[in-house]
């Protein structure tokens, strides 16, 4: 089914456009889904997934169906909170979760409340969208932060489904993007079919008023980042917990989280100083992607470090430096192991930093680069409610200088701990039921009988 054109002459050139990118996605798709498989970038059986062909049954034929939709793992954590909250509201409910990730994927798929169903989301191409909803027909489609897809979106509010979107945000490269000639007719279209926006800062919201989305459905909650790291520990994490306690026998530990190509090397620098003056020093060290473990294990020989790798199960010895971690979705897990955590994705231009509120929600010292993209909105509201509660260091000399204080001082690193845990339980407050509320109250009538039954 072909959207309807709009009437109004200012959005005639976002029509024009539309119709442009319509075309061109739908020839491009086979040979960018071609790319990506032959990259290794899809999963090897469930491909056909992503041209909307479905790997499951639709549960309760006629019945409404919420689509949430995330692209990676980060955005897919940030989903959680809400899809385990709208499944208590609405037990029974049908509950679709999609991403795009083979990352997210093998995360994600083991932390879903049960009933909840994941796919992989279909490429933004006519063909893949509509038959992605003309197969599951959801009453309501929530996106997470920049999922800006002009086929889904106006496919879906062609066919007269709510279109929300979460933690909405835009980087200043996207913002930039959207905004010239060619792309600004086009999203402002986009954003006028969407039903609420709930923007993670007032920066955030300010860019999307830029771009035209209509102010009325733009609303506050709060940042979704902060309810990801609002989870209990399972009894598996719990044993995890103990047994690596148990490994680490006590000894001085840090951990280097979400560490990035390149990063690793500063890591490993202010390591090999701070060893100096604690000989017993433990590393934990988390890859961002765990397939750059393999050269950082090749450097680590070279420089006749004593390391284990975590997928080797292998017992750590006295001798131990460095602990790897070449295991997806652990993170949180580990946050619990460490009192301090340093945040990569922050010590190299270009990159934009990672969410800290799961090492504040584990009781960490929270350190991070300078370089943490949008992000920093999370800094500033911790600042506010504590300057302790997260440590923004300017580069590799001061990360050594900030460890020091931290290993060498149990008043000091104390203090940076409650700070951070306290600011985490302050700005996690409430956030999902906020959200939630807008949701029901924006993008659907939640009072029918059909969503409660």
């Amino acid at each position: 089914m072909r959207p309807a054109r709009a009437a109004s002459p200012a959005s005639r050139g976002g029509w024009a456009l539309y119709e442009l990118y319509r075309a061109a996605s739908r020839a491009a798709a086979p040979a960018v889904l071609l790319w990506r498989r032959l990259q290794g970038l899809e999963h090897p059986m469930r491909w056909p997934e992503r041209l909307g062909r479905p790997s499951a049954a639709r549960p309760r034929p006629g019945s409404p169906l919420v689509w949430f939709h995330a692209v990676s793992l980060g955005e897919g954590m940030a989903a959680l909170p809400v899809v385990r909250h709208c499944v208590r509201l609405h037990p029974g409910l049908p509950v679709l979760l999609t991403t795009t990730t083979l990352s997210s994927f093998e995360v994600i798929k083991d932390l879903l409340p049960d009933g909840v169903i994941y796919q992989f989301a279909p490429l933004d191409c006519p063909n893949a969208i509509d038959s992605f909803i003309g197969y599951w027909k959801p009453s309501l489609v929530l996106l997470l932060e920049s999922e800006l897809w002009p086929n889904l979106i106006m496919s879906a509010a062609a066919k007269g489904i709510a279109v929300a979107l979460l933690n909405a945000r835009l980087s200043l490269k996207s913002f930039n993007h959207w905004s010239m000639p060619v792309g600004f007719p086009l999203v402002a279209l986009m954003l006028s079919k969407l039903s609420l926006v709930v923007p993670l800062s007032t920066i955030q919201a300010v860019r999307f008023q830029l771009l035209h989305t209509p102010p009325g459905i733009i609303h506050f909650a709060g940042d979704l980042k902060y309810a990801v790291g609002d989870v209990n520990a399972g009894e598996n994490q719990v044993n995890e917990i103990k047994d690596l306690q148990q490994q680490f026998s006590d000894r001085p530990l840090w951990m280097a989280a979400s560490i990035h190509r390149g990063e690793e090397e500063v890591i490993l620098r202010v390591h090999d100083e701070l060893v100096k003056m604690y000989p017993a020093l433990l590393l934990i060290l988390v890859p961002r992607h765990p397939e750059d473990c393999k050269n950082i294990s090749l450097a680590l020989k070279k420089q006749k470090i004593n390391f284990v790798l975590r997928s080797t199960r292998e017992v750590v010895s006295s001798t131990t430096r460095v602990y790897m971690v070449d295991t997806l979705g652990e993170l949180r897990m580990l946050y619990r192991v460490t009192p301090v955590a340093v945040i990569g994705g922050s010590f190299l231009p270009g990159l934009a930093g990672h969410n800290i509120s799961e090492a504040a929600a584990a009781g960490c010292a929270v350190v991070t680069g300078p370089h943490v993209g949008h992000f920093y909105h999370m800094l500033v509201e911790m600042w506010q409610i504590n300057p302790l509660a997260v440590k923004q260091v300017s580069g590799e000399f001061k990360l050594l200088q900030t460890l020091k204080e931290l290993l060498g001082d149990a008043s000091t690193l104390g203090a940076h701990q409650r700070a951070a845990k306290n600011a985490f339980s302050i700005m996690s407050d409430g956030v999902v039921n906020r959200v939630w509320n807008l949701v029901s109250r924006f993008a659907i009538d939640f009072q029918t009988d059909t969503w409660n039954s």
